[in-house]
């Protein structure tokens, strides 16, 4: 990691600590951040973007909230454009400010619902990855997901390794990998992408 890139994430925590005094961003004490706060938000999309590839160029991000994975991965990997998907008002304010404060060209906050930006053909078939920390995951999220991904793109899913064993996969999205990230929280990462 750089200076440059420690400072970034320095930075975003900062912003999301004052922000979470007012609203409810992440349940994670960040006054000063705890051990579990530093992991989950830094440490583990750190340790991801060691699967970002060096052409990979669009990343969207499903339910953006907080700002984890895709602020810390944005930051790893300056030449990722960034898409922000996020459905609450107040969040995406949030992330609004932190693309501003830390400068991160490139990267665009869509305050609407995944399935809204799925159905934009400007973004159909471009993405390079998507992200998103998994929870329920029905048949809609998988047809949106692979209508935004280019020919090879991958999905990115951050959880729990219990939440990577029951995840039911449609035929036509195929399982790359699954990485165990920390085995303090026993957090994994599973790769998957689409079959053509």
């Amino acid at each position: 990691m750089s200076p440059e890139q420690a400072a970034g994430l320095a930075a975003y925590l900062d912003v999301l600590r004052k922000w979470n005094q007012k609203s409810n961003l992440t349940a994670f004490e960040l006054n000063p951040p705890s051990d579990a706060a530093l992991d989950r938000l830094i440490v583990e999309p750190v340790v991801a973007s060691n699967r970002l590839l060096p052409a990979d160029r669009l990343l969207i991000d499903i339910g953006s909230g907080g700002g984890s994975p895709a602020i810390p991965l944005r930051l790893m990997a300056t030449q990722l454009r960034v898409v922000l998907v996020e459905a609450r008002t107040r969040k995406s304010a949030f992330l609004r400010e932190v693309v501003r404060q830390l400068g991160l060209e490139g990267t665009n906050v869509e305050n609407c619902r995944f399935e809204e930006l799925a159905g934009r053909s400007e973004l159909q078939g471009k993405a390079d990855l998507v992200t998103m920390r998994a929870v329920r995951i029905g048949s809609e999220f998988w047809v949106n997901t692979r209508n935004m991904l280019r020919q090879g793109g991958r999905l990115l899913l951050f959880g729990t390794a219990e939440d990577m064993g029951r995840l039911s996969l449609p035929p036509d999205i195929e399982r790359l990998f699954s990485d165990p990230l920390l085995t303090s929280n026993r957090s994994h990462l599973v790769g998957l992408h689409r079959k053509d």
